[in-house]
Formats: structure tokens, sequence, C-alpha cells
């Protein structure tokens, strides 16, 4: 019989998936900081999902970068529709907690997008994030595009050879194309840090740099 933190860290069956709901649940489109809207067409803008731990502090760490017109978080690369967070947790999804970052190309390119993800996190963890252990806390790139789906490999790859040699263990980071369905998080979610400035961030880097 698996333990507790065992079950947590390992996906759940198809047989296992939550029925979800048809409908998604509510959202305030309006971005707490910047007052643009959460979701939308974004003409001219490209558009990425990438989880690296409790999306608490990982959407912070992409609404700060410059050239990003819009971040929202929600859950991705599971199989219940339209999950609610406590779902989510439950670990019986299969989704993983994801930031959608919405960035404008002529201002800012994909590497430097990637090069922010892989130092914020420590991506050789599984099913983990420093002390938030469950397959939602999994890091994962869901890519819109060919050209970003090449580009997340070879920066996993380039990354992977500076980890090595620093004595890190390989990448345990999921990279798809195309992406998973992306299913927005409640209100409260949404820029966490923002609306709370001393709630919980648990997100370390490893210290070693990404020279993509």
């Amino acid at each position: 019989m698996l333990g507790v933190g065992a079950w947590k860290q390992r996906l759940p069956r198809d047989a296992d998936l939550l029925p979800g709901r048809d409908q998604p649940v509510p959202l305030h489109n309006i971005h707490h900081i910047s007052g643009r809207p959460l979701q939308g067409e974004f003409a001219g803008m490209e558009v990425v999902d990438v989880g690296l731990g409790c999306f608490w502090g990982a959407e912070r760490k992409f609404w700060n970068l410059p050239g990003v017109y819009t971040t929202a978080v929600g859950y991705a690369g599971g199989g219940t529709p339209n999950p609610t967070y406590e779902e989510v947790c439950s670990g019986q999804t299969g989704h993983a907690e994801v930031v959608r970052v919405v960035y404008d190309p002529a201002q800012v390119d994909f590497t430097t997008v990637l090069k922010t993800f892989w130092e914020s996190h420590d991506p050789t963890q599984g099913m983990r994030q420093g002390n938030d252990v469950g397959t939602q806390y999994r890091s994962a790139i869901y890519c819109r595009t060919q050209a970003q789906y090449e580009a997340a490999l070879a920066s996993r790859d380039a990354y992977q050879a500076s980890l090595e040699a620093s004595g890190y263990p390989p990448i345990t980071t999921e990279i798809a194309y195309p992406a998973p369905a992306f299913y927005y998080a409640e209100d409260y979610h949404q820029q966490y840090l923002s609306k709370n400035p001393n709630g919980y961030c648990g997100l370390g880097g490893t210290g070693v740099s990404c020279a993509i």
C-alpha cells in the first residue's frame, strides 16, 4: 500500500479521475496589477503555460518580466474538466498548477521567458517543489507553437548540462506540444502575492544560471 507522500506523487489513472463540471469557475477578468484582461484573444501576443511549483509565487516571477502583457494562474495537464483548487490538491485530477504567460514577442523573446522559468525553481524534483509535495507541483512547459516546443527542448538540454556540472540529477520537466487544455483558477488565486504581499511562496531556484 502506498504511503500518503507516495500516493500524492503518482498521477491518477483515468478511472480514478474526478468528473469535474461543464462550466468554468467564475473569473473576474481583470489583472490585479495591470488592469489588463486575464483571458482574451490577445492578438499579436504569444502564450505559454508553465508549471514550476505553487502558482502563487510562480506567477510573480512572470508579471515582473518586461514584455509580459498579462499573467493568470490555472490548471493544466490533467483529465478533469474545469476543476476546483480543492479537487486539484486531492491528486485526482492529474493537473499541474500553472501560470499562463502572455507576452509580446516584439518586446521579450521566448528565450528570456524560458530562462526565467528554469532559474526560478528546481526542475529536477519530480512530483514536488521544495516542501510542496504532489503531482500538481510538477515542472512543466505546455507549448502553443512548434517553435516554442523546439526552443523549450533545446533550453532543457542546455540547462541539463549546467545542472549536471553542479551535481544535480536529471531534469524531470514535462514539455508538451500541443498544449493541453488550460482551466483558469479561482479569483482568489489570481495575482495572489499582489493581493497578499506576505503570502506563502515556496519557490527556490537551484542557483545555477541558465545560459541560453
